[in-house]
């Protein structure tokens, strides 16, 4: 390798031997001008970094940018890495910074010329007619600067004689089992990309740790690249030490939250065998205690001469309150304004209290009889009886003014939530709940008591704009109503599935699909917020909210025992914080029997998104397309988060 020679002929990249390759992939594309090799300065010295931290007068530059024979995912790779072409538009700090810069774009090129497997190229960067490498912090530039950058991938290299000493033995364990390193490219003929040397020693030391050993090491790494063949000879020596067993849990940073507590909640029980997965799953139960700002476990460095590994867990607390607020608006619903108060850790063990309140249905002109209130607590211990078992306790009471009725009421509920697996959730509970309801049927009374239990699978990327994955959702709930002597029961099925059209990704595709039935009283008898009902943001747009059910006495619309659902969209994320939204939405509730081709409403329409860290902020526009009459022409809806 020449670098810093006193001649502007581009830089060579000449045979690398032992870690070089490795470690190159790994370095991150900073602004650093100096490469650096476990400590050892290869090129550069400080002056680069002291240049780089000069402020000076903004130095305007123009680059030509040329990759030679590279195409597809090589020019993409090289021209990625180059900082002078991500911050052309940018002036640098002076003549000193824009050589630096400069600088570190030979390191930044090298890494990714290598991470796709060539290590036979050749860089050149031109500043004003000289090598970069060659100019002094000092150099008197013109302004704009004239920079061209050349690049010559030369040949592309490939895996010759590949092994791993010292490997994990195989296991019948589905839990332990690692993918083998060649399954990601390490092998005989296949591309010698430089990350792939590290991913397979990571495989290899992850099939070592999943069978117990938690201080399995890389001992040699021996990388030699032959410009002659183009070929690439890796021998790796993994030391997998030995066997490891769950030692004490100690917890430092807690000052409200019981140590004892979040050490019970982690699951790492003494004298288990170490397992990695237990690691993340005691990181992720710490974590839904919401307690914590930032937490993490980690294992000691040494395994005691019993074969115990001692954890620590270090935790910053959070603050013990936090309040918040909402709001959602629509053209056929009116506006709706919510809030909440929530205590954390209120007992010292990560207990949760949160009160809701909610005043919706606000339309102009303002008429209180028309809003709709809700206020509730829900109560929440976490590790009960065990670290992945919340109990529930939650009384609510609610006045609620729908097209189809009226309804006041009142419920408390005591329950359970499990974490069954990382994507699972399973919910039950029982319930009581007393409500008077004003509708076509006129006004009734009922008294329900009941069980209700909930299945849900998420493996969703990010719930408020997923870009790829599913959600599923099934409940049940059997009841008994009093006043009618009805038993009942009550059942919903959910499916969400995305899909990400470009690796980006910029365009999604959703779908999602309802269905439920209610089984046992007719439709005079029953609860009316049992009944279903479709139409409104979260349903079927273009309707009003529960807009959409079926014939009541006096040409009324009262709630059905069956209900299909359905939506399609396509989302486009388009320039800057931007998208926009293409959609279908159908549904139909019926009295008998599940619905046909002839009881569905459709309602169709267009939306903007505007994404923030908090989730995209949410504008449609629908039209019901084969409303009937009562319906509306057109609805436009504001809210937080996608549709679904």
């Amino acid at each position: 390798m020449i670098v810093g020679q006193q001649d502007t002929r581009p830089l060579t990249l000449r045979p690398l031997i032992l870690a070089l390759l490795a470690s190159v992939a790994a370095v991150p594309a900073t602004g650093a001008t100096a490469f650096e090799l476990f400590g050892i300065r290869l090129f550069g010295d400080q002056a680069d970094e002291d240049a780089a931290a000069v402020i000076a007068e903004p130095q305007g530059y123009a680059v030509t940018f040329s990759t030679g024979s590279a195409t597809g995912e090589l020019e993409s790779a090289i021209r990625g890495a180059s900082q002078l072409l991500a911050d052309e538009s940018e002036p640098a700090s002076g003549a000193a910074g824009l050589i630096a810069k400069a600088r570190g774009d030979y390191r930044r090129i090298l890494g990714a010329l290598q991470q796709q497997g060539y290590y036979g190229g050749a860089i050149s960067i031109l500043i004003a007619g000289r090598e970069a490498a060659n100019l002094p912090p000092d150099t008197r530039l013109p302004d704009p600067a004239p920079v061209t950058v050349t690049v010559d991938p030369g040949p592309e290299f490939r895996f010759e004689r590949v092994t791993i000493s010292n490997r994990a033995p195989l296991t019948d364990d589905p839990d332990d089992i690692v993918d083998p390193p060649e399954s990601v490219g390490y092998g005989r003929g296949e591309v010698a990309k430089a990350g792939v040397i590290l991913r397979a020693e990571q495989l290899a030391l992850e099939a070592w740790r999943q069978q117990g050993f938690a201080r399995a090491t890389v001992v040699s790494r021996d990388v030699v690249a032959d410009h002659r063949t183009r070929q690439v000879d890796v021998a790796i020596l993994i030391d997998p030490g030995r066997r490891a067993f769950v030692g004490p849990v100690s917890v430092t940073g807690a000052q409200a939250v019981d140590p004892g507590f979040i050490a019970e909640q982690t699951g790492l029980r003494g004298g288990d065998e170490y397992d990695p997965d237990d690691v993340r799953r005691a990181e992720r139960r710490l974590m839904r205690l919401e307690a914590f700002r930032a937490m993490r476990v980690e294992p000691a460095e040494r395994i005691s001469d019993t074969g115990l590994l001692p954890f620590t867990v270090t935790v910053e607390e959070l603050p013990g309150r936090r309040f918040g607020a909402g709001a959602t608006f629509s053209t056929v619903d009116g506006l709706g304004i919510e809030g909440y108060h929530l205590w954390r850790n209120v007992f010292g063990r990560a207990e949760r209290l949160r009160l809701d309140a909610k005043i919706a249905g606000i339309g102009f002109p303002v008429s209180t009889a028309d809003f709709d209130y809700a206020f509730g607590g829900t109560f929440t211990k976490p590790g009960f009886p065990d670290p992945d078992t919340d109990l529930i306790a939650a009384i609510a009471a609610e006045r609620t003014v729908l097209p189809a009725y009226t309804e006041t009421s009142a419920n408390a509920r005591l329950g359970a939530t499990h974490y069954l697996l990382d994507t699972t959730t399973i919910e039950g509970a029982a319930f009581y709940e007393f409500a008077r309801f004003e509708d076509s049927f006129g006004t009734r009374d009922f008294s329900l008591v009941g069980l209700s239990g909930t299945a849900t699978f998420d493996n969703r990327d990010e719930p408020l704009d997923a870009t790829e994955g599913f959600y599923a959702q099934a409940t049940v709930e059997p009841f008994y109503e009093f006043f009618y002597g009805n038993p009942a029961f009550r059942t919903t099925a959910e499916v969400r599935a995305y899909w990400g059209v470009s690796a980006d990704p910029t365009v999604v595709l959703a779908a999602r699909a309802k269905l439920g039935a209610l089984v046992g009283p007719p439709i005079e008898e029953a609860p009316p917020d049992r009944l279903f009902f479709a139409g409104g943001g979260g349903s079927v747009r273009g309707y009003a909210y529960r807009g959409i059910g079926v014939d009541g006495p006096g040409g009324t619309v009262t709630g059905g025992r069956y209900l299909m659902e359905g939506s399609v969209e396509a989302r486009a994320r388009l320039m800057g914080d931007f998208g926009a939204v293409a959609f279908l939405d159908a549904g139909a509730v019926t009295a008998e029997g599940f619905p046909g081709v002839d009881d569905i409403r459709f309602g169709a329409g267009i939306g903007l998104r505007y994404f923030t860290g908090l989730g995209p902020l949410r504008l449609d526009l629908a039209f019901p397309l084969n409303k009937r009459e009562g319906d509306p022409d057109y609805a436009l809806y504001v809210g937080i988060g996608q549709a679904f």
